[in-house]
């Protein structure tokens, strides 16, 4: 986790050199930088917030799920806010802190076990290791910064 909050903290440092308004630019139909972060904080919260601590609805108000999830009741969803990135990176580093926490106190045996969340609300699984919980979130996290720097590479050459 270490790594890639390192890794982040360059490119967010890299974003912060931006125009607030290139922040919310889409490329190639994708994702803005701020809808970047805002999915990040939205996957954390669920299978870091809600899947292996039990937090029912950990959600806040601007998190963001990917866009082919079919909505749930109490799950935000507002593609088209336009948060300044501050706000966004505050949620980000309450989120960052959960997740760093739960690593570094989780037992080998915690490691090892599995979850299981059947309330209303998403991911609505069973038996789900919880390692896999932790796989999904670094794997959005390295993925979703590789998008980024591309998407920054691409606004840069416009401004």
């Amino acid at each position: 986790m270490d790594n890639l909050e390192r890794l982040w903290e360059g490119t967010t440092a890299r974003a912060r050199t931006f125009p607030e308004a290139a922040l919310h630019r889409a490329v190639d139909d994708e994702w803005s930088f701020i809808q970047t972060l805002r999915h990040l904080n939205f996957a954390s919260a669920a299978w870091v917030g809600r899947m292996i601590l039990g937090t029912a609805s950990p959600w806040h108000p601007l998190d963001l799920p990917w866009d082919e999830a079919p909505g749930w009741d109490g799950i935000p969803w507002d593609r088209e806010a336009r948060p300044s990135l501050e706000e966004v990176l505050t949620v980000r580093r309450e989120r960052q802190a959960m997740v760093r926490h739960v690593m570094e106190s989780l037992t080998d045996e915690q490691l090892g076990s599995e979850v299981t969340r059947t309330e209303p609300g998403w991911p609505q699984v069973e038996n789900f290791p919880v390692k896999e919980c932790l796989r999904i979130v670094l794997n959005e996290e390295w993925e979703h910064r590789l998008y980024a720097e591309r998407d920054l590479s691409s606004l840069e050459k416009e401004i």
